[in-house]
């Protein structure tokens, strides 16, 4: 099965967001320390958007469907640009980005063990808990964007008996919008 890549170039993906009791949520290193982010991956052809999800929470971290509750997912695709030099035009279709449905997950139950090996190529190497904001400013520039989109419409979810959690003192700088080249677009459909 291959990733569906709509007509628009953007590759069909789900973004995954888990969150234990004390209201941090997963944040994984990828392999070989090339920065921290949420679990993702494409949705294959004939996959429904939960079935990827699942699927993923897998293959990425070794949960399945019976360690989490699903709690709640974005209304709408959030889609970002990839910036120039991380396109592969040897591929096709050529994939420009992605659009993603964002998932919030809870676990079940503590203490979990997460097993990164359930592929030939593990996504991450390490985890930690971190503050509801923290992948913000862990994520690589271009998919900040979608991870503030992400972060804040999945908050009303995550914290339905009152306002989230402040945004942290280095908010500002982190999300200023950048100039030139590295610069990232982001939009909803």
């Amino acid at each position: 099965m291959s990733d569906v890549i709509d007509s628009d170039g953007f590759r069909a993906n789900v973004g995954i967001v888990l969150m234990h009791d004390n209201s941090e949520v997963f944040l994984g290193r990828r392999s070989g320390g090339r920065g921290w982010q949420f679990p993702q991956g494409g949705v294959r052809k004939g996959e429904a958007l939960e079935q990827a999800l699942y699927r993923e929470l897998h293959e990425e971290i070794g949960l399945c469907q019976a360690d989490v509750e699903l709690v709640g997912q974005s209304s709408r695709w959030l889609r970002y640009r990839l910036p120039s030099r991380y396109v592969r035009r040897n591929q096709q279709p050529v994939c420009i980005g992605q659009k993603q449905r964002w998932f919030l997950l809870r676990l079940k139950q503590e203490p979990v063990t997460f097993d990164f090996g359930s592929t030939d190529e593990p996504e991450f190497d390490q985890w930690r808990w971190a503050p509801w904001w923290e992948p913000v400013r862990e994520v690589i520039y271009f998919k900040r964007p979608v991870y503030i989109k992400a972060l804040t419409e999945l908050a009303q979810i995550a914290f339905p008996q009152g306002p989230p959690p402040p945004h942290p003192d280095w908010w500002q700088e982190v999300t200023a919008p950048t100039s030139g080249s590295q610069s990232a677009s982001v939009s909803v459909d």
